[in-house]
């Protein structure tokens, strides 16, 4: 099947690109509910879906809302109101869903499955906004202990991948942008088209503009939200997101072990993958008290971050401590 999007002038001025941490959320979760994730992230998924059973998340509130194939619940991705919005800003937009669009929502959900008498359900039909003050609490556990521990990579990222097509436009286009998103998405005569897709994006079903969303999850397709009157949007796969979790070159251990003290050079570079302060001291050979107290500092000084994930606090890279260990990767690529 093969939709249009057509496009006025004003649509194109209304164009625009953002990272939202909430499709990294639903494209994630969508991804590990699936029977084989993808190979390029299978390293990600390994370490992440043990942490999700554990907490109960596969038959959660996330579950009811997005399945693992078809329609998912829009009012999950609201629509950015910056380039970079903020998690918490997102969570804050889901809870204001009308009640309206929530009852909405769920009857196009149930129309491709059996939603039964679950009593989360029942109670987002019922009581809205106290069940929505429910799925957020739930999207932000998820968040701790699948997404927040590796952020700083996948927003990086996303970042350069909104930074190059950027860049596009201004030497290029939109058109240009646009006839390069995806093998599916084409832009012919002022109309952009949805090649193969089961769900129809027309303008009349949208406001007007559209907003462009990279994703490192929603490989390898795209996906869309059309809800009015927001602008349509697109979530795409980023550049890059096959490296994504590659294991990274960083400078030689002595450059920043003659900064740092070499225990705690050490550390940065084994959290190349978030870990525990047990496996950091089983991996480096030192103690749990020495290691919890180099993490100490580390944290206060902005180099690494701690994410609850159950009885356990997972370690994780900073941005900056990334671009210390790795000099070259420490901006985004405009190439």
């Amino acid at each position: 099947m093969d939709s249009g999007l057509s496009f006025s002038t004003a649509d194109l001025a209304q164009t625009r690109f953002a990272v939202s941490p909430m499709w990294e959320v639903v494209t994630s979760f969508r991804l590990l509910r699936a029977q084989a994730e993808p190979p390029v992230h299978r390293r990600w998924a390994a370490q992440v879906r043990p942490r999700v059973v554990r907490a109960g998340l596969g038959h959660g509130w996330l579950a009811e809302l997005i399945p693992a194939h078809g329609y998912l619940a829009d009012l999950l991705n609201p629509t950015p109101d910056s380039p970079f919005p903020t998690l918490e800003a997102e969570l804050a937009a889901i809870r204001r869903t009308a009640p309206e669009r929530v009852r909405t929502e769920l009857e196009m959900l149930g129309t491709e499955r059996d939603l039964g008498s679950s009593p989360r359900v029942r109670l987002l039909r019922e009581a809205p906004e106290a069940a929505l003050a429910k799925v957020t609490a739930e999207i932000e556990v998820y968040w701790e202990i699948a997404l927040a521990p590796y952020w700083a990579r996948i927003r990086r990222l996303l970042e350069a991948d909104v930074f190059h097509r950027a860049r596009q436009v201004a030497e290029h286009g939109s058109a240009h942008v646009l006839n390069e998103l995806h093998g599916s998405v084409r832009w012919d005569d002022g109309t952009l088209h949805l090649v193969r897709r089961q769900c129809a994006l027309t303008r009349d079903q949208a406001g007007s503009g559209l907003l462009l969303v990279p994703s490192a999850f929603a490989w390898p397709r795209v996906l869309t939200r059309s809800v009015p009157p927001d602008p349509p949007q697109l979530a795409y796969p980023a550049r890059g997101t096959g490296t994504l979790w590659e294991p990274r070159a960083g400078t030689p251990a002595d450059a920043v072990a003659g900064v740092l003290g070499r225990s705690r050079a050490l550390l940065l570079a084994e959290l190349d993958t978030p870990a525990s302060t047990t496996q950091l001291a089983k991996h480096c050979g030192l103690s749990a008290a020495g290691v919890s107290q180099h993490l100490t500092a580390l944290r206060d000084a902005g180099l690494v971050t701690a994410h609850r994930s159950g009885r356990s606090v997972l370690y994780a890279r900073t941005a900056v401590a990334d671009a210390l260990l790795c000099p070259s990767r420490g901006a985004p690529d405009l190439a």
